[in-house]
């Protein structure tokens, strides 16, 4: 939205203050509303959530469809184009009626598969009542929405096993971060000192911690590694299971846990490290690929990328800059882990160039912006539903 705005369009963007991945301010009052970067933005204050797996997150939903559903609009301009931007799917419902209302089109851009995550990841029944209500909406989404967008390059099949019909969705990627381009910010001396070890061949996980992680395949891969004093793990960032595994694994030399640092700042914490690893659970989810923005943030670095993932390859093959291994294969990830160690520097250099380089040439916002435009004003006839 902030490129819409650069390249002249009027830019609204309606959020809720439920955010834990950006500093939201603080809402007195139930709206709030700003301009930043040019763009129109309006906070919503909903219900707060800690624990991602939780009741309360559900009603964090359904008080900020509430809530957006009461918006005083006079004063908005009349939009050209509705973006509804999962999660949460319930903002279809938002969506539909803001489309009626402004007789304009509406794009649903899917950025998370739900309630397919739920069942393949989260331990819901098919059956459950909140699956069946998701699974409902998202096929009406699917049905009345004039364009359908996902960040990951295989939705189109994923949209047809749920319709029973062949559906196509355009891929529109997450992107490059000029912040993570032009403001990096240098890690302090005394963080360096006491988290990141010298002499080591230093494997990374930076992000968060928690059950979507999958990082059990990891911690089990670090203790089979323990006798090898080559090859340091270092773990940053925060997360519902960040105490959990700091206690099971305080035994193991052979891992750092380090305190999660600010977005400017995580390009110096992956200089720092010889390779990055990121992983996710044996799921049908994957099938359809990914477009993470840690993976980004990775191919930035210009370090060689290893992952613990098993679906729809992109990116990582795309640019040749590391390697995938079967998700959950303990022995496939050690002997990758001890490939990756025997190179020599200049050898993970070139691998690390081929993805910096890449990243930089397809995933740049200004890119991506500009190749959403020509979806979003496509000039087919809105279907507006009676």
């Amino acid at each position: 939205m902030r490129e819409f705005a650069r390249m002249g369009y009027r830019s609204v963007v309606i959020t809720s203050d439920s955010n834990q991945l950006v500093e939201v301010p603080k809402l007195e009052q139930p709206y709030l509303f700003q301009e930043v970067d040019s763009i129109h933005l309006y906070w919503v204050r909903t219900l707060k959530y800690t624990v991602a797996k939780s009741l309360r997150r559900v009603l964090s939903w359904l008080d900020f469809e509430w809530r957006l559903w009461r918006l005083p609009k006079d004063n908005m301009p009349v939009p050209d184009v509705i973006i509804v931007s999962s999660l949460s799917l319930l903002t279809i419902l938002n969506g539909l009626a803001l489309r009626r209302r402004y007789r304009c089109r509406m794009v649903l851009e899917i950025r998370d598969i739900w309630p397919l995550t739920l069942t393949e990841e989260g331990g819901f029944a098919r059956w459950n009542p909140l699956v069946l209500a998701l699974g409902f909406i998202e096929k009406l989404g699917y049905r009345y929405a004039d364009v359908l967008v996902g960040t990951m390059p295989n939705l189109s099949e994923h949209i047809t096993a749920v319709m029973g019909r062949t559906m196509t969705a355009h891929c529109i990627p997450m992107g490059l971060d000029d912040v993570a381009v032009a403001g990096a910010k240098e890690l302090s001396a005394d963080y360096v000192e006491k988290y990141i070890p010298r002499d080591k061949f230093i494997v990374a996980h930076v992000g968060t911690i928690g059950i979507t992680n999958a990082l059990d395949t990891l911690f089990d891969c670090v203790g089979s590694m323990k006798e090898d004093s080559r090859i340091h793990f270092l773990i940053v960032g925060d997360g519902d299971l960040r105490a959990h595994y700091q206690r099971k694994y305080t035994h193991l030399s052979n891992l750092t846990f380090a305190p999660r640092v600010p977005k400017e700042m995580v390009q110096s914490v992956l200089s720092h490290c010889d390779l990055l690893y990121f992983s996710v659970h044996v799921s049908t989810v994957w099938k359809f690929g990914q477009s993470l923005n840690k993976v980004i943030d990775y191919m930035l670095a210009g370090k060689p990328v290893l992952a613990s993932y098993t679906g729809y390859p992109s990116m990582i093959n795309e640019a040749d800059c590391g390697s995938y291994v079967p998700a959950g294969d303990i022995n496939a990830l050690r002997q990758e882990v001890q490939r990756y160690a025997a190179m020599s520097t200049s050898q993970r250099e070139t691998i690390g160039r081929r993805g910096r380089e890449w990243i930089l040439v397809n995933r740049h916002y200004e890119t991506l912006a500009q190749s959403y435009l020509a979806i979003l004003f496509d000039e087919a006839t809105p279907k507006v539903p009676k």
